[in-house]
């Protein structure tokens, strides 16, 4: 229903974190338009400010508190009368975080989601909401895979209007925040690993696949938005149909979301190594529509600080697994992250995983130095490093990286590449115009700047053929080979 005062009211929705909180906040814009709120871009024109914050690794959690401190700043200069916290941070703190945080009118979890539009119309009529004490939120649901589709939570919800559903099949929650040619799609939520360093599971849930019919719905509505590639998120990708009886439903599912008339690009994130199959492999670099691109999360090299970790693999079962990949299809982006300093991790382990980094070629290589994460078993662990040895082992596998990656990168000089066009800015009469290759995830994976040749015209959206020419680190300059279409 519209908001209760009977006057518009506008919200703005600012995202920090991954693909999954940005699916969040689309559905949560999904259904506050639904309820009759006024989406505005920027926190500074709008009624109330909703902050979906991030609370995966302690400077995330910085930044999202600094942006509400910098919402929260505009009730003393603008029009914003409210200013809330969702997301992540605030399911895991819930009331600690309200009571350090005075700042924010309220701190909502994840269970205020249903009904977030009442929730914020009662802030601005000067209620305080009381936030909700944390819990994990995987004993919510059944500890087999199997029972957990049944006890799925239902929200009873009015039809959308026009723009926000599909025409036909399960109707979708959510409105774009942005007009980029990519999306993210959420085909799962939650996690069942046990990794020692990671709280998400605590917060975020037991791992629950979206129905295929689900996924294939939002696809639709998006293509429907001009969207041209989609990326499928979860928190464990690989783990895709275990509680739909299915393990093998991510390849299932692949061909059917790349045959959505007008997409035309489809990616997969966060692959957990041990759990990637032969038949996976075979999907991801073989479906038409599907570009070759695999998301690994190694985390480490060293078997023993995977053990350590709670998981799997080490230096050689992880070359072996990229030699699969790169056997299938030699051109292959692969990208993974890496924590360094983690409990117990000695100098030996350390050159491990760099011998292991300067064989793997992998494109890009994200370096996190190991802190410990609130409730976590890692939190408790012996071996724990000062942190000036935490700090110079990030900058020498930092600095490793950036090498190797722009050597990666040189490999591809000469190759031929897609590009899906992103950017298209005139300076000076002169069309700057940047995409991404398919080896190329969005916003951490590097970009390719197409080096357009007289009269050639290309919009945001287009795919073109290209060849590469040029490196900057991970970032590519390519020429184009066809004249696209005008």
């Amino acid at each position: 229903m519209p908001p209760t005062s009977g006057t518009s009211r506008s919200v703005a929705l600012v995202t920090l974190g991954c693909a999954r909180n940005d699916v969040d906040s689309e559905e949560l814009a999904g259904r506050l338009a639904d309820a009759g709120w006024t989406l505005v871009d920027d926190a500074d024109g709008a009624d109330v400010a909703v902050v979906n914050t991030c609370g995966f690794v302690e400077q995330a959690k910085k930044d999202s508190i600094d942006t509400v401190l910098a919402a929260a700043d505009l009730k003393e200069a603008g029009r914003t009368k409210a200013v809330v916290a969702v997301g992540c941070m605030a399911e895991r703190y819930g009331k600690d975080l309200a009571e350090s945080l005075p700042e924010a009118d309220a701190i909502l979890g994840f269970d205020s989601y249903g009904d977030l539009s009442s929730h914020l119309e009662a802030i601005l009529h000067g209620e305080k909401p009381q936030s909700h004490v944390p819990r994990d939120r995987r004993t919510l649901l059944p500890l087999a895979p199997a029972e957990r589709q049944a006890a799925r939570p239902v929200i009873a919800e009015p039809d959308l209007p026009e723009g926000l559903a599909p025409a036909s099949g399960p109707r979708v929650v959510r409105r774009r925040l942005g007009s980029g040619p990519w999306a993210p799609v959420k085909i799962a939520a939650g996690c069942d690993r046990r990794c020692t360093f990671c709280a998400i599971p605590a917060f975020r849930g037991s791992f629950v696949s979206r129905p295929a019919e689900e996924v294939l719905a939002e696809t639709r509505w998006l293509a429907e938005q001009g969207v041209k590639e989609v990326f499928l998120v979860s928190e464990n990708t690989t783990s895709y149909g275990k509680d739909l009886g299915d393990l093998r439903a991510l390849e299932a599912l692949l061909p059917h979301v790349a045959a959505v008339e007008g997409i035309e690009r489809v990616r997969v994130s966060y692959l957990q190594p041990a759990e990637v199959r032969p038949g996976l492999l075979d999907a991801l670099t073989s479906t038409p529509g599907v570009v070759p691109y695999f998301d690994l999360s190694f985390q480490h090299s060293s078997p023993a600080v995977l053990r350590r970790m709670r998981r799997f693999g080490g230096t050689e079962p992880f070359l072996a697994l990229l030699e699969q990949v790169r056997e299938r299809h030699p051109q292959a982006g692969i990208r993974s992250n890496v924590i360094v300093g983690f409990p117990g991790e000695t100098e030996a382990d350390v050159d491990e995983l760099c011998s292991f980094l300067e064989r793997a070629r992998l494109d890009v290589v994200g370096v996190f130095g190991y802190s410990d994460e609130d409730g976590t078993e890692a939190e408790t662990l012996d071996g724990k490093l000062p942190d000036e040895v935490v700090a110079a082992r990030v900058d020498r596998v930092t600095r490793l990286v950036e090498e190797l990656v722009t050597q990666r990168a040189e490999e591809r000089i000469g190759e031929v590449v897609e590009v899906l066009v992103e950017s298209v800015v005139d300076e000076d009469g002169d069309p700057h115009v940047v995409g991404r290759a398919a080896h190329q995830g969005p916003d951490v994976d590097g970009e390719t700047e197409l080096d357009l040749p007289a009269g050639f015209v290309v919009h945001v959206g287009d795919l073109v053929t290209a060849r590469v020419t040029g490196v900057a680190g991970a970032d590519l300059l390519a020429e184009p080979l066809v004249r696209a279409t005008v």
